[in-house]
């Protein structure tokens, strides 16, 4: 009979029953039995009983206990390695043989008094887990470190912005208070006033009713005398007829002789407008650049003027000379310096042998192109000197300056015979109504005016402009005026019906000079953008733009046969167009 023995062992802190099988001893007294071969049977039932004995063997070697506690055979499990087994294999394998035998035996002397330990904690699982933790936990508390420190900034600016705003509008409180009380003092102060502006007011009426009369009465009282200075005339005309006859006697006979005896020149016919000479039109649409001066001064040219018989161009220049240029060639003629300061206004004279030149310096400088030199100097202005204009047939020239006076120079006895006053601003330009009597001038303080040239007084004021006039000039008639200002402006106005006709705005840029073209149905304008502007006064439309100058144009002028344009500007060079 078979017999099995178990020895208890532990592994990590479980009990787990090891089997021993021992060899299977035959009890003496139990007698074999044995089987006499059959030697009938076929060789298949002997097979059949050689196998069942076999079997038996087996069956008998199995312990009953792992046959009844044996799970199905299609349950597999799994259970973890076993730690002791794995540290004596550590030891055996690198021959840790002491190691091994002092481990067997504390293993199992532990083992068999209870205190192995059950379950061995895997720490090292543990502590990366706590690590982990401690890492997060570590972040968050970082990022409440610093949204607590933003908060507590946030706060403190709050804060600050609130003090702050406390204080603003307790000042403001007390502001509004005091501006009230002030308003209300000024309202009883002025309710004072009500009565005495009531009664300016009135007066301020009467005065201008009473103004207009005057002008009125003016006009026709103005109208008389002008017909009894012709019929004085006549008479002194046939009186001198009478004396021709007589013996001469030194000393003047007549007080129009005694008049001139100092050398001045005979002021022009009183209302008489000359009728130009007809000029065809020019085809502004087909101008284009035909000659270019380039750097011709060292700096800006401010005016240009051509001569009335001569291809010649003069400039004047902030480099304070002037020069003669001949056309269209562009060679240097003649070169005059003498002025102390820039040169701002040139212009030739009637017969064409004088050069008229206004400057900074307070003067105005008239030349002779025959000897080339200085021929005079009126220094009657207190401030500078703006521009010029000959008398198309006397020997007068006038100036505008900036002491807000323009004077008439006679050129017979080089000396001031008349000046405007009047203006409260600048006088920015100067002209004279083309074979009469009047000087048209352009001032500072937005105001086109008419001056009689013998009287010295405004007969007329033309109103319009809301910025600085820039310049004047009249068309070759004498009927037609034309005006710019820095708002880039025009107006063109009506000298015998006293009104304007048409505006041109050619702005946002000033407008710095304009002339009429000879058949008077096109105007040029000198724009600040460093446009030269063409209008067609006739349709009334807007014609073209010639671009040449890369600064500012400060003047243009269209040449007596009114077939070229010329224009100057600050980038110190003259363009010639055709």
């Amino acid at each position: 009979m078979a017999s099995a023995t178990a020895i208890p062992s532990s592994s990590g802190g479980g009990k787990k029953e090891h089997t021993i099988y021992t060899e299977v001893e035959f009890e003496a007294d139990e007698p074999l039995e044995e089987l006499a071969p059959d030697f009938d049977d076929d060789d298949e039932e002997e097979g059949d009983g050689l196998d069942d004995y076999e079997k038996l063997v087996v069956e008998t070697r199995i312990p009953n206990t792992l046959r009844e506690s044996a799970p199905p055979a299609t349950i597999i499990e799994r259970q973890a390695p076993v730690i002791d087994d794995f540290i004596r294999n550590f030891f055996v394998k690198h021959g840790f043989a002491k190691s091994l035998e002092a481990f067997q035996n504390e293993w199992f002397e532990k083992g068999g008094i209870g205190e192995a330990i059950e379950t061995a904690p895997d720490l090292y699982v543990k502590a990366q887990q706590l690590a982990q933790e401690n890492a997060t936990l570590q972040q968050a508390l970082h990022q409440q470190e610093s949204i607590a420190q933003e908060s507590k900034k946030q706060w403190d600016k709050f804060r600050k912005e609130r003090d702050f705003h406390k204080m603003h509008h307790r000042r403001v409180v007390q502001e509004r208070r005091r501006l009230l009380t002030d308003f209300e003092r000024l309202k009883r102060h002025y309710e004072q006033y009500e009565p005495t502006l009531a009664e300016l007011r009135h007066k301020y009426e009467v005065i201008m009713k009473e103004k207009m009369l005057m002008r009125l009465e003016r006009d026709r009282i103005a109208g008389k005398m002008e017909t009894l200075q012709e019929q004085l005339e006549v008479l002194q005309r046939q009186a001198e007829q009478k004396e021709t006859t007589a013996s001469p006697v030194d000393g003047p006979k007549t007080r129009k002789q005694a008049r001139f005896k100092n050398g001045d020149s005979a002021w022009p016919d009183a209302g008489y407008l000359g009728e130009a000479a007809p000029v065809e039109p020019l085809k502004m649409g087909d101008l284009k650049a035909l000659k270019s001066y380039p750097k011709c001064h060292a700096g800006p040219i401010s005016s240009i003027a051509f001569h009335h018989k001569l291809p010649v161009l003069a400039t004047g220049s902030d480099d304070h000379t002037w020069k003669l240029w001949s056309v269209p060639s562009g060679e240097l003629v003649m070169s005059g310096e003498g002025h102390r300061d820039w040169v701002s206004g040139i212009g030739f004279h009637n017969r064409g042998n004088l050069i008229g030149t206004t400057s900074g310096d307070a003067t105005v400088k008239i030349w002779d192109m025959s000897t080339e030199s200085c021929r005079h100097t009126f220094a009657d202005h207190t401030q500078a000197t703006w521009g010029l204009d000959f008398h198309p047939t006397h020997d007068f020239v006038v100036s505008a300056s900036m002491d807000h006076t323009a004077r008439v120079y006679d050129l017979g006895s080089w000396r001031c015979r008349q000046t405007f006053r009047g203006h409260v601003d600048s006088v920015n330009a100067v002209c004279f109504q083309p074979h009469g009597m009047n000087v048209c001038t352009a001032s500072g303080d937005k105001t086109v005016s008419l001056w009689d040239l013998r009287s010295g007084l405004c007969v007329q004021t033309f109103y319009g402009h809301s910025n600085a006039v820039n310049n004047c000039r009249f068309h070759r008639s004498g009927a037609t005026l034309v005006s710019c200002d820095a708002d880039g402006l025009c107006k063109l106005w009506d000298i015998r019906m006293v009104c304007e006709f048409l505006q041109i705005d050619a702005g946002p840029h000033p407008v710095n000079a304009a002339d009429f073209d000879g058949s008077g149905k096109g105007l040029a304008l000198a724009s600040g953008d460093g446009a030269v502007k063409l209008f067609d006064l006739e349709t009334k439309t807007f014609v073209k733009n010639l671009d040449g100058h890369e600064d500012s144009a400060q003047d243009v002028r269209f040449d007596p046969t009114g077939k070229m344009l010329a224009s100057c500007g600050s980038d110190k060079n003259v363009m010639l167009w055709q």
